[in-house]
């Protein structure tokens, strides 16, 4: 059996970052990108597809785990019958090439370890050539090398590198994994107590810089910390999360790659950003944004590579069993090719957002952003995908026209201090659209929203109505809304996405509730006064956190386990933005729209 999902910790330096189990097992590394192959992929299958163990020979009494305050730095206490030890974990920042240091401490007793190290690179399909080195042993296969440094013995066991070692109290044991290319010399040694301390000191020079003072700061620190680790440093780009193919029901299909950059993202990831008092990520989102969008307005896509790249083609690999036999694995993602009006809105809100919070205004982000709006007035009446990214035939959804909508009022409120601006026309579409959508996309008879145009079905995507500024949250088309959400689309409690069942998405039924829309939820409820309401959801929601304050895409409410890609960025943004608008202080959902 794989270990839960939520029984994973997060450690990154900026351009990837591995995923450690409590039971002391690294089971997931992209080398040296978010995006690369998986050199330690036992994730999405057995240990035989490549991790790094590292834990007491002989089983353990008890776990805790705790990252050191606000920062990247995992320990893991291990309290066994001979004594107690914590393992230390993290990547340095990067210099260089990448680097995982593991540090075993002795705190009583003396303890018997053991070490595991299984190399598969390409996700688990490439056995490496292995030879000693120096101080450890070097590893080649392909373009990729990687080196262990270490004052622990090792041995070779089956195509595993092993390691058995007593760490008494006061003792300290480190192991050193270097990333390199493998035609370049090895990197130089690095001290491994040197970089643990700069590591702890630079996240916690980063997290010094927070304005965030509102309720509930430990669990939006946590966030900020876990959205700072999802951010690509080298071009400003945020991942949806650090790993493909974790399922989203259990067995099931619905396992994609999530190691791109989404487009709808935009405005909530600027907002969380912002808040947090952290312009600077919110600058290079909003450059990586408009990079990635470079070409023909008819070309834009709804996501991109970390770096802006355009072709993501998804494959699957079927040496990977997936996790807990959710197959199949996926590389690369098909719906970057979709046609999803959304993301127009998506990037017009992020524009006029990144203004109102005294970003500059990009001269050639402007010139940009009148081509797109000129191509939305010749498609916003045509069916798409959708947020949702459906597999199924392409419909009007309703939440697609008001992010069109979304983009012509944004586009509005730009241009009206601007000289010739055609702002008359830009009024005419947004009232177009407006109009379009309270005729088609609402049911009279229920006095809700629906999914689509002609359709009864509900969609949590609704929620962004009053949120975007489309209509007030006192309108009764919005409570009635919210009503039918509430009561037809909430499993104990919290909200899925829309109903499988219907066959919508043209995939198998079946998933667990949405976190991020839960979230949304929390917003309405504030937005309409239910602010006991909106607290006691929001409580819920932080309590389905993993011990260290991590969150996935979706929860499955009757098994009480965490399910899709982990963590997930935008469950952590929502947690943020509904952290604020808790608060009192600066609400995003009334600022964004424009309340």
């Amino acid at each position: 059996m794989s270990d839960p999902i939520e029984d994973y910790a997060l450690i990154g330096d900026g351009e990837t970052a591995a995923l450690v189990s409590r039971r002391g097992s690294i089971d997931w590394l992209c080398l040296p990108r978010f995006d690369s192959p998986a050199c330690f992929a036992a994730l999405l299958g057995g240990p035989e597809h490549g991790r790094f163990g590292l834990a007491p020979r002989d089983g353990s009494r008890s776990v805790r785990r705790r990252y050191r305050d606000d920062t990247l730095v995992l320990e893991t206490d291990f309290e066994t019958a001979d004594g107690a030890v914590t393992v230390v974990d993290c990547m340095p920042q990067r210099e260089g090439p990448p680097v995982v240091i593991r540090q075993v401490i002795g705190r009583r007793g003396s303890v018997p370890m053991r070490m595991e190290l299984v190399i598969r690179m390409d996700y688990g399909s490439v056995v490496p050539w292995v030879r000693r080195s120096a101080r450890g042993i070097h590893a080649v296969a392909g373009p990729d090398a990687l080196m262990l440094t270490t004052d622990v013995p090792l041995r070779g066991e089956g195509l595993t590198t092993v390691a058995d070692f007593p760490v008494a109290a006061g003792e300290r044991r480190s192991l050193t994994l270097h990333w390199h290319l493998s035609h370049l010399p090895t990197p130089p040694p690095l001290d491994p107590e040197a970089a643990v301390r700069e590591t702890e000191a630079w996240w916690r020079r980063w997290i010094g810089g927070c304005r965030y003072r509102g309720p509930d700061r430990d669990a939006v620190l946590r966030s900020l910390v876990t959205i700072k680790a999802l951010i690509y440093e080298p071009t400003g780009g945020i991942v949806a999360a650090p790993t493909t193919s974790l399922p989203e029901q259990l067995g099931g299909v619905r396992n994609w790659d999530y190691r791109i950059c989404w487009v709808r993202d935009a405005t909530f990831a600027l907002y969380a950003l912002v808040l947090g008092g952290y312009l600077d990520e919110a600058r290079a989102w909003r450059q990586w944004l408009l990079r990635a969008l470079a070409g023909t307005p008819a070309q834009m896509q709804i996501m991109y590579g970390l770096g802006g790249e355009r072709r993501l083609t998804e494959i699957e690999l079927p040496w990977l069993p997936g996790y807990e036999g959710s197959a199949p694995v996926r590389i690369g993602n098909a719906a970057h090719a979709q046609f999803q009006l959304d993301v127009w809105g998506e990037m017009l809100d992020a524009a006029y957002a990144a203004e109102r919070h005294g970003l500059e205004r990009d001269p050639e982000g402007s010139r940009v952003i009148s081509k797109l709006m000129e191509h939305l007035e010749s498609v916003w009446t045509e069916p798409d995908e959708g947020i949702w990214e459906v597999r199924g035939p392409r419909r009007h959804f309703t939440h697609s026209k008001v992010m069109a909508w979304v983009a012509a009022d944004r586009m509005v409120k730009m241009s009206e201090a601007a000289d010739g601006a055609p702002t008359d026309r830009w009024r005419a579409l947004r009232a177009a659209i407006h109009a379009d959508v309270c005729r088609h996309g609402f049911d009279p008879a229920r006095n809700t929203f629906v999914q689509s145009y002609g359709a009864r079905d509900l969609d949590a995507s609704l929620l962004m109505i009053p949120l975007v500024g489309f209509l007030s949250p006192e309108d009764p088309r919005v409570r009635g809304t919210v009503a039918a959400i509430e009561r037809d689309l909430m499993v104990d409690g919290l909200v899925q996405r829309y109903r499988t069942a219907s066959g919508v998405d043209g995939l198998p039924a079946g998933e667990g509730v949405f976190l991020a829309c839960s979230f949304w939820l929390v917003d309405n409820l504030v937005l309409q006064g239910r602010h006991d309401e909106a607290r006691r959801l929001y409580d819920r929601l932080l309590g389905l956190r993993n011990d260290v304050g991590l969150l996935a895409e979706q929860y499955d409410p009757r098994a009480r386990r965490q399910l899709g890609n982990f963590p997930q960025a935008l469950s952590h943004i929502a947690l943020i933005n509904s952290a604020s608008n808790l608060s009192g202080a600066l609400r995003p959902a009334l600022h964004r729209a424009g309340r």
